[in-house]
């Protein structure tokens, strides 16, 4: 026990970074995936073919694969120089702004035509309809499929590590070749990352039933 409470500082400032990272590369891969998501939509067809080819090489190749091109393939160009953190969100942004892409895009074609129909019948054009009509009664159907994919990007982050990113794996590692308590550290590694995804998944459950309501 004397060995988890020592090791608690070192977890604790690993697990805040994963979800730094977690977080910033979600926000940016919802604006990545909101762009694809109209390319993927968009009538002119060079933006279509676009968006599709982003999401099947993205979806179509491993997380880690992607990581290694990002961190170390960029990094062989003489005019790139990425930070471990900043290729980490970097990736996590591309990923996860691929499988959005495609939650935006499904949640807009879920919403009725009519009431495309309706909001041209008011005088809105294409972007107002977008913006006022489709896409806030779209988010709602997505959420639960948000929150789904964010767990997916926290759990993706375990694979930082290799690129030498200090996130809550990396420390966890650092620990047991530190003490040779692998049991301890590793069980206390996942309650942690079972805590934030607890945590992640009731405030999905929670924005649900809030929407819901209205």
């Amino acid at each position: 026990m004397d060995v988890i409470i020592e090791s608690l500082p070192l977890l604790w400032t690993g697990l805040k970074l994963t979800f730094y990272i977690t977080f910033i590369g979600l926000f940016f891969g919802f604006i990545i995936g909101l762009i694809t998501a109209l390319f993927r939509l968009s009538p002119i067809a060079p933006l279509r073919w676009i968006a599709i080819w982003f999401i099947n090489i993205v979806r179509g190749t491993p997380f880690l694969v992607q990581l290694f091109f990002i961190y170390f393939g960029l990094n062989s160009l003489s005019f790139v120089s990425l930070e471990p953190v900043t290729a980490g969100i970097v990736g996590v942004s591309i990923n996860a702004g691929a499988y959005i892409a495609e939650i935006i895009r499904a949640g807009i074609q879920s919403i009725d035509k009519g009431q495309t129909e309706a909001a041209r019948t008011l005088g809105l054009n294409s972007t107002q309809t977008m913006r006022y009509i489709v896409l806030p009664q779209a988010l709602r159907r997505m959420l639960p499929t948000f929150v789904n994919q964010a767990i997916i990007s926290l759990k993706d982050t375990s694979l930082l590590s290799v690129i030498g990113i200090a996130e809550l794996t990396q420390r966890g590692q650092v620990v047991v070749s530190a003490t040779y308590e692998a049991f301890k550290i590793w069980s206390t590694v996942a309650v942690m990352y079972f805590i934030l995804i607890y945590l992640l998944t009731q405030l999905g459950n929670y924005l649900e039933r809030r929407y819901e309501q209205r």
